[in-house]
């Protein structure tokens, strides 16, 4: 997006919440060629999980993620339960779930249907304000892990029940 008008703070974030929309709805529907066109399309792009420091470079690397993920959650669906915004990023609370359908740290496939909470926070394009540079995403690891190998695990927090926002 090239502007020839400078954007207020508000449509930068009403932009910014459209292309976060986008972007979730097309991981939901395993639309991820979608997905990936939210991105800029240069190097400067990459993908962060905090859990397990993983970490995918470069416009390969995005694809690479995607791939990762279709294998081990072919039926991703993910629930936002709150967003805040600030011009050039935004932070989404999120309840996802999914069949575990592939090896995922080090966890076999167990086709089990998991659920987890995460936290991802998407940083914007200064000149492209409607494309990202980053996913950075949070989630309880040992949980999640947990989950996949039919474990006790915490229980969740609640996030689309809970009416505290």
């Amino acid at each position: 997006m090239t502007t020839a008008k400078k954007l207020t703070d508000e449509e930068r974030i009403a932009i910014q919440r459209q292309v976060v929309k986008t972007h979730i709805d097309g991981e939901s529907n395993q639309d991820y060629d979608t997905v990936k066109a939210t991105f800029v399309a240069d190097d400067r792009i990459y993908f962060d999980s905090s859990p397990g420091g993983i970490h995918f470079d470069g416009p390969a690397g995005i694809n690479e993620w995607y791939i990762i993920l279709d294998s081990v959650l072919p039926d991703l669906h993910i629930d936002v339960t709150h967003q805040y915004d600030t011009v050039g990023a935004s932070v989404v609370e999120m309840t996802a779930s999914g069949t575990h359908s592939a090896d995922f740290a080090g966890v076999p496939a167990s086709g089990r249907h998991i659920t987890w909470e995460a936290i991802v926070v998407f940083v914007f394009d200064e000149e492209e304000p409607d494309k990202l540079i980053t996913e950075r995403a949070y989630w309880d690891n040992d949980a999640l892990i947990k989950r996949m190998k039919g474990e006790e695990a915490p229980p969740l927090m609640g996030l689309l029940t809970n009416p505290r926002r």
